[in-house]
């Protein structure tokens, strides 16, 4: 019976005798079935089922069940490191379409990188070192073809802005490094332990609205602060809010802007986006943007070289340092007052790159028509960053850019994170003394050109269209992270986004219904207008599970709409049964169950009968053990609308 549980015992001719509006036309009455007790539910069995859909919905013991010792280690091999199951099947014509796809996203991620660094005020080395061992990690670990790991805008911003208001980052480098390192750390671990105990379902709760204007507005905010290495401004402020920038752009455009970088800077940005624009207009030229910012490096490195603009105050990078990672352990801050600084930093950092990966990686399995496990992506991407905070790494995470390059470019496997790794293993080896004249005015052309693709005003207006509060979140979000600061645009998207959970549990949403002509169904009559009511009955569906959130509200909703149907059909027959739909009612406790006690006792004192149809088979369990089933009479729940109208008001279920 479609997951209901009723007793499957017939009416007896007695019962409907019993019945006081129907005795006269038992003849005529079709079947009705009756809905007995349900069978008794084992409570442990119970706890197991419930335990198993929260943190096992997807049965990932499956595969182990019915397997030898040895079948079951291979296979724990094989969930832990996926490169073992899909690598037996690895092939030469795979691996071309992962060598070009690598190498397009190492000519993509190499200038990326740099400028993310700066973003969040470390040396320019650090960006390439996390796009060298984390995605090396993550080939072994992750669960996603096409995602290709690094550094990312968003992220570099956030943790960027977080450190600086702990240290400072020209004064205090070695400090701030080192709390880099622990927040890294950190994200790591908060990463990893989501994945491992399965609790990925966590990151959920930031609704989709409030992501899209809180990318919007970190990416504003971020080609915001780009501005200083386009105007080659040098005196420019700490803050990220627009007002402050605009501030400090506005005043510095008399002495501080240097034209020979407004030049650099505004020209390559034209190239780009003239790039980015050749590439979504034809999907076939996906190399053009991709390997755009590479040629603007280049030549805008050897105009400055040439013509030793670096003299005439163009600001360059001057030095990266040459070389592999470094060990990073012994800089972590394991005790002292940065420690719960940097878990606080990499909690908030790590839930970020999470959330932004697994929306990622989704999206591009359902585009290749694959699946992701992603309690297994958190696992590999909490793994990285721990590996990355030991070998002077900062977080990383699934660039949407790379990531887009990557699927165009023909990837098949992780592998093209392998080829990326090795290409910035050799940059970091041999080429990095050559971005020594590379202007900064470069570097920030990039990284706008980046994140304007971030900014997504299709899925605004979607979002206006369809649901005016995912717009009002979306907004929230985006106007606290340009007017405020990145952290505050964060938790007013985390908090409208619990305030629209709250609001929905709080205030459930409850209908009147009709019957549709010529038919036994019954729907809401606001989404029907041609349903009909039935005179001296009212039938509420209410849309939610009943709990002490939202009972009394319950309550009294469905007595506000008795009184407004009294109200408004006076010179029809008054309301003699009120029949409560109780098919989306999930489940309900304690308080739901008093608030329908009490809401019984009002209709009694009204000469109102309360009766209930469809209750699921825990909400019906719980009916008859607290005896509100035995209250209001067993002979009052019915499997349908349409039975009890067939039962109270037969000539018009019959019409």
């Amino acid at each position: 019976m479609s997951g209901r549980v009723a007793a499957d015992v017939e009416m007896k001719d007695s019962d409907i005798w019993s019945l006081p509006s129907a005795r006269h036309n038992t003849d005529e009455l079709p079947y009705v079935h009756k809905v007995g007790k349900p069978p008794k539910q084992d409570l442990l069995k119970e706890i197991k089922t419930a335990l198993k859909e929260t943190f096992l919905s997807d049965d990932p013991l499956k595969p182990f069940k019915d397997q030898p010792k040895k079948r079951k280690l291979v296979l724990g091999f094989q969930t832990l490191f996926p490169i073992l199951e899909w690598g037996r099947e690895y092939s030469f014509s795979k691996f071309k379409g992962d060598l070009i796809a690598g190498c397009t996203i190492a000519s993509l991620c190499i200038p990326q990188d740099i400028g993310y660094a700066k973003l969040a005020n470390l040396d320019a080395q650090y960006g390439l070192y996390s796009s060298f061992v984390p995605p090396l990690i993550y080939a072994f670990m992750g669960s996603s073809r096409d995602i290709a790991i690094g550094p990312v805008a968003v992220v570099s911003l956030l943790l960027g802005t977080m450190l600086r208001e702990e240290l400072d980052p020209v004064t205090q480098k070695h400090d701030y490094e080192r709390l880099a390192f622990t927040a890294t750390f950190f994200a790591g671990v908060t990463q990893f332990t989501l994945g491992f105990f399965r609790l990925g379902f966590l990151i959920d709760f930031l609704s989709h609205a409030a992501i899209v204007g809180f990318m919007g507005g970190a990416a504003v905010t971020i080609a915001l602060q780009q501005l200083k290495g386009l105007f080659g401004i040098k005196d420019f402020t700490k803050k990220t809010d627009i007002i402050s920038v605009m501030r400090s752009v506005v005043q510095a455009a008399h002495h501080g802007w240097n034209w020979q970088t407004l030049v650099i800077g505004v020209s390559f940005l034209t190239f780009l986006i003239v790039a980015k624009f050749i590439g979504k207009k034809n999907k076939k030229l996906f190399w053009v943007p991709a390997i755009a910012p590479l040629i603007s490096v280049i030549i805008a490195t050897f105009f400055v070289f040439i013509t030793h603009a670096d003299k005439d105050g163009v600001q360059i990078v001057r030095h990266i340092k040459k070389g592999v990672n470094e060990s990073s352990a012994h800089l972590i801050f394991f005790n002292g007052p940065f420690l719960a600084k940097g878990f606080k930093i990499g909690v908030i950092a790590g839930l970020i790159a999470l959330t932004e990966a697994v929306a990622i990686g989704r999206t591009f399995a359902s585009m290749k028509d694959y699946q992701i496990d992603g309690n297994k992506e958190m696992v590999a991407l909490g793994s990285m960053n721990i590996v990355g905070s030991l070998t002077s790494c900062y977080v990383a995470t699934g660039s949407f850019s790379r990531s887009a390059v990557n699927y165009m470019a023909g990837c098949n496997t992780a592998v093209s994170n392998i080829v990326m790794s090795i290409i910035v293993l050799l940059t970091l080896l041999v080429i990095t003394p050559l971005f020594k004249y590379t202007p900064n005015a470069i570097l920030a052309s990039i990284i706008i050109s980046a994140v304007l693709g971030l900014i997504d005003l299709d899925a605004a207006i979607l979002l206006w269209k369809i649901d005016k509060f995912d717009f009002v979140a979306c907004m929230g979000a985006f106007f606290g992270v340009i007017f405020a600061s990145v952290e505050i645009g964060l938790l007013i998207a985390v908090g409208i986004s619990f305030a629209k959970i709250l609001l929905q549990v709080t205030r459930p949403r409850t209908a009147v219904l009709g019957k549709i002509p010529r038919t036994s169904v019954y729907r809401n009559v606001e989404q029907y207008p041609g349903a009909t009511r039935v005179p001296g009955v009212l039938i509420i569906r209410v849309d939610s599970a009943i709990y002490f959130s939202n009972s009394n509200y319950v309550k009294e909703r469905i007595l506000r709409w008795l009184s407004d149907e009294e109200e408004m059909f006076k010179d029809q027959p008054r309301v003699e049964y009120l029949i409560v739909d109780m098919s989306p009612v999930t489940d309900i406790d304690t308080s739901g169950i008093h608030a329908l006690e009490e809401l019984y006792n009002s209709l009694k004192k009204r000469d109102v009968q309360l009766i209930l149809t469809n209750p699921g088979q825990t909400v019906l369990d719980k009916l008859h053990t607290s005896n509100f089933a035995d209250l209001i009479g067993e002979d009052k729940i019915f499997l349908t609308v349409a039975d009890a109208v067939l039962t109270f008001a037969p000539k018009m279920e019959q019409a």
